[in-house]
């Protein structure tokens, strides 16, 4: 391989690891949606591990590119429909329940105590 090639090729590898980790991380975060309880999150991580790592010997680019191709297509279909949200998260219930008063009001922590000059 000439230099370019290898430089392109190199390239082309670290995006594909970047998707794989990218995908592998967006399953398993929403594998936590699906399971209600930790014993049955361990298993079900255990098993999308074990998928990732079935095709990890994988060499062919354009292979990978296929791969990669499948298990996003298979995880948009098995997403979560209501996945769980950190209530103070944005999106989730408490989200600026108490938002910041906007300029120009003044709050006032001694009331009661005002000075009655």
């Amino acid at each position: 391989m000439s230099g370019a090639s290898t430089s392109a090729y190199l390239a082309r590898r670290a995006a594909q690891k970047e998707r794989v980790r990218i995908l592998y991380r967006r399953a398993l975060k929403d594998t936590l949606n699906w399971a209600v309880h930790r014993h049955l999150f361990y298993q079900d991580a255990s098993d999308l591990r074990e998928k990732f790592e079935a095709n990890k010997h994988l060499e062919d680019l354009d292979t990978i590119d296929k791969m990669i191709a499948a298990g996003a297509a298979t995880y948009n279909k098995w997403r979560h429909p209501d996945p769980y949200i950190v209530p103070w998260a944005p999106g989730g219930s408490k989200f600026t329940r108490n938002p910041v008063p906007p300029s120009g009001i003044e709050i006032v922590y001694n009331y009661g105590r005002e000075d009655n000059d």
